[in-house]
């Protein structure tokens, strides 16, 4: 099997994501990726997967497509600015010195809020850098948007700001979108490599406009693993717990900085799983579309569904989901500690 080891530059087909799957005019490395098309699939409690209820009926795919296309413009226009002002200096710092904030963050939310009010302006947006910093405000403040709104845009404008400070090539825009609390669309757009990883429910995962699926890894042994290295004190014992448990059993552990790219890259099959113990829904929400998507599982790390909520997270290839969650649980890695 051919693997993806570390991106390569791709140029954007600029191809419809509807149109794509049903071509069959794929290259052959990239065909054998390809996903037929398919019901959507999430993870239940206890790691048994079901069908999973979602908003979006195939009457919706106009609709959808016309989402999708608002959210890929909007990311592009966003990463080329992160791409043009990378190292920018840190204005401020936010719960501790290690969550940055840049001048450009809030720049590349307003790019992608205007897009949205453009052409949807009744649909309600939720960006990080509108929320005051810590958990307990990131929850409020999904649960608020979420209340009384048919459609929510959940925005990460630069997921990896501290990379992007000290000119580190692993910063994304991430855009998810959701519809009556489930996520229906997402957009993650990488401007250092190019790359577009897009996906709308029910219609499975693509980058540059090709199918994508995650990785074959069967087995423990063979995972590449990525972990989180949080600012919040009381995630990084948990973290630390879980890199030392897994460590001894698979390939490779890796630390990127950003969310949203360590679940992107598990919906192409760089990597094979990512867990961190506590992560906002504009870290996740797209990414997590994408790997069920491209037939991974997502869950909470006490194996529960995941749902927008969800703060302590495990995505994986799915082939790999129970032996990595049942090693982080005997390593106690649930979610944040008592500090």
């Amino acid at each position: 099997r051919m693997r993806l080891l570390l991106p390569t530059l791709l140029l954007a087909s600029g191809v419809d994501a509807f149109s794509v799957s049903a071509s069959g005019m794929l290259p052959a490395w990239r065909a054998r990726r390809a996903l037929p098309r398919r019901t959507f699939h999430g993870l239940r409690g206890g790691g048994s997967t079901t069908k999973c209820s979602v908003s979006a009926m195939p009457e919706n795919d106009a609709m959808l497509s016309s989402v999708l296309k608002v959210a890929e413009a909007a990311a592009r226009e966003a990463g080329d600015l992160i791409k043009l002002k990378t190292g920018a200096d840190c204005v401020k710092t936010k719960v501790s010195s290690k969550d940055l904030l840049t001048e450009i963050d809030p720049m590349c939310q307003s790019i992608i809020e205007r897009h949205v009010r453009e052409a949807f302006p009744d649909h309600s947006f939720l960006g990080e850098e509108s929320v005051a910093p810590g958990a307990l405000a990131s929850a409020d403040a999904l649960t608020a948007a979420l209340s009384g709104t048919e459609w929510l845009w959940i925005v990460d404008p630069i997921d990896g700001t501290t990379n992007f400070v000290h000119s580190i090539p692993f910063s994304v825009v991430s855009i998810g979108i959701a519809r009556r609390g489930e996520v229906v669309g997402g957009v993650i757009m990488d401007p250092f490599r190019d790359e577009l990883f897009s996906s709308v429910v029910g219609h499975g995962a693509f980058l540059n406009g090709e199918p994508i699926t995650c990785g074959q890894e069967a087995v423990l042994e063979e995972a590449v693993i990525c972990a989180g290295s949080p600012p919040n004190a009381a995630s990084i014992a948990p973290s630390l717990r879980g890199v030392n448990a897994l460590m001894p059993s698979c390939r490779t552990i890796r630390m990127f900085g950003s969310a949203a790219l360590h679940l992107a890259w598990i919906a192409c099959g760089r990597v094979t799983a990512y867990f961190e113990p506590d992560l906002n829904s504009w870290d996740v929400a797209a990414g997590a579309l994408l790997v069920r998507e491209a037939g991974g599982e997502i869950s909470g790390l006490d194996g529960s569904e995941f749902s927008l909520a969800t703060r302590a997270v495990l995505a994986s290839n799915g082939k790999t989901h129970q032996s990595i969650l049942k090693t982080l649980q005997e390593a106690n890695v649930y979610g944040l500690d008592d500090v």
